[in-house]
């Protein structure tokens, strides 16, 4: 599952706004400085009654591992549809024997179905069975009382109603009914028709009856029978496809080898199937028809990744296909289903919205849990990092690979900073059995954080111990379920130490090191003070082997140091005064650090050490320092470096520049116009914008031509800023683009300088709007309407009102709410909201609406 949706919904859980995972790549706030030694300046949040901090888990009851009581074997299931009514009619036949103990009762998961018949299959007549059913386990007397070495068979005949559930769900997963019908009807013309499956955590028990547990491991065949119009997807390999008399076609689907039920998947519509190969195997991609040119330029990189992931752990892709597959509305990022991944629809991009996309990441990501978490599968939703940490981690091994260290660490710093910006409001381990709700271990602290503890432990063994390790661990548990002890063990059985130190501190235990670092030079000596300021009432006190660097007369010297105390010095002999010190050499602690040093040092840390950690940390701190002569030179280098995320970063530091050098503007006015990258283009008309200088507008309309459409976005949105009101007629040519970001970028356009005459616009174009960029949309249509007259709004404010009450993602009806705040505050409208706000059933949603006032 991929978690990149979680910048935007950390924001909006804070503030009530919503702010672009899994994307989702934002920039970076710089880290809180630290007083000086022997100052406990600690954070000190907001605390609840008692002193306690907010970040303080919130404990649960204990969440075990779900009792094995059967071993489900095998699935075989025989589904249809009806899109009238958004139903599924199953028959499913599950072959299952007791796990050890005798049994005489089955307990299987079934969510909100109507069963129709429970029959045990023998080899006579199938036999009907007594059950109970509750609307979510189906209890059923077996005909005798079975040992560990009896099978028998299973057959329910049902009809699964997903749209009569209540929805639940996660900040990764939106919606969990299981079963999706996007435009059942076919009455919006913007969509296709689609059926999808969504299954973790425990959602595909609403359209198949199973043992919803991650702990369970089955085989499958499915028998899909669909109009023959349409094509499907599932599990495993296409084994036949037979044309029935009705018109209808039923594809058999086959999983030989087995995974947990979560994984298991299935998804129908009008795709085109573009293929694609590795090693002999299909690896296809699933897309909309008129991105068939295009699905090859986003995914094509896919047999590099299983060459590259096999090789680097030793373990060959273990499944006997790779599907990747796009749909509409999908209530995530993605989703790492057993050999077939589903994808949100903003993977699909036409051929000039290639030049913005590079989704490599989110490829990455789902196709590394092939082998953590379909492969190897945890055994309790406590362990979702064993899942989750390892897929982000892949994220920057395919980036160190692909395109090098320094971009692999732009991926690494920014998964930092996600962690730590959840860290303000929550600090859990990282292994939880006593969460709240399983939805809860959906965030920043299983993505993120886990990412970076594994990159630490990476640091900490060398590369050949830990891959040797990971394939240890991938052989000996392949194909059955873990815990986090058996990752420790598989390190330990490589390195021959024991580990629990640093499996206890950074996966048992919630937090992070807090550092304080001064150094001090004198008669030849140097002096390094660390003082670790966490509150160690509730987070340990560190043991942090790692290098301190230090260049003397252009010279780098790493110097092994292990800090296990609150406060500790470390004294090095040096011939003369350093150039600079820099803690934590290889920039690998996930931690925040704060480490005084002078515009002198940080311009020779820019110009001197290789790596981008760094160099980023040195242009944060000199931003307010350009206006000396130094550090203006150093912003001009930063501008023309060979790594454009670094020309992008130092753009973001000169966000608001109140200097005068004129120079340092048309250079950046060149980089918003010529720079190769797109993104250096954006983020320099971006900057330019902060300024509010009429003198830009012509940069803005120059950029208007740009090829991609995230500069053009930024060109409108700089316009915005420069009050540059007269373009609305040149800006409506670009109303058909297919291009959402463009759409947002017009919307906040038009509502400071479009007319009534855009009324019909908005209200068209909100039909194509999707995700994040419908969000944003809507905040500026709803700031239009307030230029439409109160009786001319009735068509808008219906719109919205649907929205706010029936849209499936949960941030999107909050934005829905937010435009008819915007739109109106008659008594009539507070009266709506009151009345949405008391029907909402989201706990997330109602969360957010306990904390506005509107």
């Amino acid at each position: 599952m991929n978690y990149k949706l979680f910048g935007l919904v950390g924001y909006i859980t804070v503030v009530g706004l919503f702010i672009s995972c899994k994307s989702m790549r934002a920039p970076m706030p710089s880290v809180a400085a630290v007083a000086p030694l022997g100052v406990n300046t600690a954070p000190k949040p907001d605390s609840v009654p008692g002193g306690v901090p907010v970040w303080v888990a919130k404990k649960g009851a204990y969440n075990p591992s779900a009792r094995q009581l059967h071993d489900l074997i095998h699935t075989s299931l025989a589904i249809r549809f009806d899109w009238q009514k958004q139903y599924a009619y199953g028959q499913a036949t599950l072959t299952l024997k007791p796990y050890f103990y005798p049994q005489q009762t089955l307990v299987l998961d079934a969510k909100g179905m109507d069963i129709q018949a429970v029959q045990l299959i023998t080899c006579g007549n199938p036999k009907n069975l007594k059950y109970t059913y509750n609307k979510a386990q189906l209890n059923i007397t077996l005909d005798k009382t079975y040992t560990r070495a009896e099978t028998y068979k299973i057959l329910i005949k049902y009809t699964a109603k997903p749209n009569e559930l209540e929805v639940k769900g996660s900040a990764a997963i939106t919606s969990d009914k299981g079963l999706y019908f996007i435009n059942p009807l076919g009455t919006d013309p913007n969509r296709p028709r689609q059926i999808w499956t969504q299954g973790e955590t425990e959602a595909n028990s609403v359209w198949m009856p199973t043992i919803d547990k991650p702990n369970q491991r089955m085989t499958q065949e499915f028998f899909i029978t669909v109009d023959s119009k349409y094509t499907t997807l599932s599990n495993g390999l296409l084994v036949s496809s037979k044309n029935n008399t009705d018109g209808t076609r039923t594809d058999h689907w086959k999983l030989n080898k087995p995974h947990a039920p979560y994984l298991a998947m299935l998804a129908v519509g009008e795709f085109t199937v573009v293929p694609d190969k590795w090693q002999g195997k299909e690896i296809n991609y699933y897309v909309e028809p008129q991105y068939r040119n295009t699905a090859k330029a986003i995914f094509g990189n896919t047999p590099a990744m299983l060459d590259f992931f096999s090789k680097k752990l030793g373990v060959d892709f273990p499944w006997e296909k790779y599907a990747q597959i796009v749909v509409r509305d999908y209530v995530s990022g993605a989703m790492e289903n057993t050999t077939a991944s589903v994808f949100m629809e903003d993977l699909q991009v036409n051929r000039r919205g290639l030049l913005d996309a590079n989704w490599d990441y989110i490829i990455a990501h789902e196709l590394f849990h092939q082998w953590f978490g379909d492969m190897v599968t945890l055994e309790s939703w406590a362990n979702l990092p064993l899942n989750e940490s390892f897929a982000n981690y892949s994220e920057y091994l395919w980036e160190e690979h692909k395109n090098g260290k320094m971009a692999a660490d732009v991926a690494g710093l920014k998964e930092l900073d996600q962690y730590l910006a959840e860290s303000k409001t929550k600090q859990e381990p990282l292994i939880r059995y006593h969460y709240q709700d399983k939805e809860d271990m959906f965030d920043s602290h299983s993505y993120a954080k886990g990412g970076r503890v594994l990159h630490m432990l990476r640091n900490y063994v060398g590369d050949d111990a830990f891959f040797t390790a990971l394939k240890n661990y991938l052989t000996t548990h392949q194909f059955t379920s873990v815990e986090v002890a058996e990752l420790r063990m598989a390190f330990e059985d490589v390195t021959g130490e024991d580990l629990n130190w640093f499996f206890d501190q950074w996966f048992l235990a919630p937090g992070h090191p807090q550092l304080s670092v001064q150094h001090t030079y004198q008669n030849g000596k140097l002096t390094v003070g660390v003082q670790q300021l966490q509150d160690s009432a509730y987070t340990p006190i560190y043991r942090l082997p790692l290098n301190i660097s230090v260049w003397n007369k252009n010279k780098r010297t790493d110097y092994p140091v292990e800090i296990n105390k609150a406060y500790q010095t470390f004294t090095f002999d040096v011939a003369a005064a350093p150039e600079l010190v820099l803690f934590d050499g290889d920039q690998q602690l996930l931690g925040q650090v704060a480490h005084p040093k002078t515009n002198a040092e940080l311009i020779y840390q820019f110009s001197n050490v290789k790596q981008y950690v760094p160099k980023r940390e040195a242009l944060q701190g000199l931003k307010t320092k350009v206006n000396d002569p130094k550090v203006l030179a150093l912003f001009k280098t930063a501008l023309q470096d060979e790594f454009w995320q670094i020309r992008s970063d130092a753009l973001l530091a000169l966000e608001k520049y109140a200097g005068t050098d004129e120079s340092l503007i048309k250079q950046v006015q060149q980089l918003a116009l010529k720079d190769a990258k797109s993104t250096v283009r954006t983020d320099a008309l971006t900057m330019l914008a902060t300024l509010e200088k009429a003198d830009n507008i012509n940069i803005y309309n120059q950029a208007l031509t740009d090829s991609s459409y995230a500069v053009v976005a930024a060109a409108i949105d700089g316009l915005v800023a420069a009050k540059a009101g007269n373009q609305a007629e040149r800006l409506a040519a670009f109303e058909k683009e297919d291009s959402r970001k463009l759409m947002r970028a017009l919307s906040g356009y038009y509502a400071y300088f479009g007319g009534p005459e855009k009324y019909d616009w908005y209200l068209q174009t909100l039909d194509i709007m999707r995700g994040e960029e419908m969000f944003f949309f809507l905040q500026n249509f709803g700031g239009f309407l307030m230029k439409i007259a109160p009786a001319e709004q009735k068509k808008a404010i219906a719109k919205l009102e649907n929205i706010a009450r029936h849209h499936d993602t949960y941030y999107v009806r909050l934005g829905a709410y937010q435009a008819l705040t915007l739109a109106s505050d008659s008594p009539e409208m507070k009266a709506l909201k009151q009345d949405i706000k008391a029907k909402e059933k989201d706990p997330k949603l109602l969360d957010i609406y306990k904390n506005i006032n509107y």
